[in-house]
């Protein structure tokens, strides 16, 4: 199915459409795999920090740890290995590992880990340390954490040190991480509800009003420069495709863009789903920041099972909402959140 962006119907006292409509594709994964609840964190992990400026090489020197806490009971063991992130923004970077050392608590690595960054851009991270046990078979467990900001971090130091092992918050167990909230209103004007000679409109629209954002990452020492992408799925084509202008250096950018979208039925409001993602815009590439869906969340569009369609309860709410109060514009605050946009490449 198809719906139209109708790129002349402007209003004035909210914003216009902007011109430009540049390709954007993107990944997001989860970063989150394994079991976080059955076993207890404990054990210590030592390690050094270090940048090769040289090289412009953030390394991470992983040592050992020490009693790590046992996975396998009866068979009184554990598979260690360590994995390492930069935050804020996981999927950026990638995650780096070390080896697999089976069959014991008391693992030892003498292990390299290297990221290539630059060192101003380091100093706005958080490195994220974590122990977990290989199961080929099955899901992976969690042993404990550590966390070092490095933009307070000794770079003199360059010694290895133990640290103990955390549990992992609550927040980071469910999947919880702050990208930021959008302030944005969303209306939906039925066929010929404006005018029934001749037929105005002639064809249902959504009207969507993206207003501001506040608290996006940042994942420059320069700033973020903002825009935001909307797509009505299943369409992923050109006609779905709108944007707005980009916003320089603005962890609170406003935006005050209107898009309209035509060519609706009333009945496909169950089945579509406005996605809008805000990306953080580079010369080379685009960095995805978060975003939101507004639909049913029912897993399925037009019979057919889908992943996009999986909207939060607020996101459910907000769009129930605009499809019950025809021609009102539906106000709302929603937190933008990971999106799985990497199966479908929204071009």
């Amino acid at each position: 199915i198809s719906f139209q962006f109708n790129r002349h119907k402007k209003t004035p006292s909210i914003g216009s459409h902007s011109s430009d409509m540049a390709s954007v594709s993107g990944s997001v994964l989860s970063v989150y795999s394994g079991d976080f609840g059955n076993v207890d964190a404990q054990g210590t992990v030592e390690f050094a920090l270090d940048y090769d400026e040289k090289n412009r090489e953030f390394q991470v020197h992983v040592s050992q740890c020490k009693d790590l806490a046992v996975v396998d009971e009866k068979k009184g063991r554990s598979d260690p290995y360590v994995k390492t992130y930069l935050l804020p923004d996981k999927a950026r970077m990638g995650k780096r590992k070390t080896s697999v050392k089976k069959r014991t608590v008391n693992p030892i690595y003498n292990e390299v880990l290297r990221y290539k960054i630059e060192k101003m851009v380091l100093l706005i991270q958080k490195l994220n340390l974590s122990v977990w046990h290989n199961d080929p078979l099955g899901r992976n467990s969690f042993l404990g954490e550590i966390e070092i900001d490095l933009a307070s971090w000794d770079w003199s130091n360059r010694k290895l040190n133990w640290y103990l092992l955390k549990p992992r918050s609550l927040s980071v167990v469910n999947g919880v991480d702050h990208r930021g909230v959008m302030s944005l209103s969303i209306k939906y004007v039925p066929p010929g509800s404006l005018g029934k000679w001749p037929k105005n409109p002639p064809s249902g629209e959504v009207h969507i009003w993206v207003k501001d954002v506040k608290d996006l990452l940042q994942l420059r020492p320069s700033g973020v420069d903002s825009f935001v992408k909307c797509y009505v799925l299943p369409d992923t084509s050109k006609k779905s495709y709108q944007k707005t202008r980009v916003i320089k250096r603005d962890t609170n950018p406003v935006f005050n863009h209107t898009i309209v979208y035509d060519g609706f039925h009333t009945e496909d409001l169950k089945d579509a789903c406005v996605e809008l993602t805000v990306w953080d815009h580079e010369k080379l590439t685009n960095h995805f920041l978060g975003g939101i869906r507004l639909g049913l969340g029912t897993g399925l569009s037009y019979g057919i099972s889908v992943d996009w369609m999986d909207s939060t309860q607020e996101e459910v709410a907000f769009w129930q909402e605009m499809m019950l109060a025809a021609n009102e514009w539906i106000e709302g605050l929603l937190p933008l959140r990971s999106l799985l946009v990497g199966e479908v490449s929204r071009k």
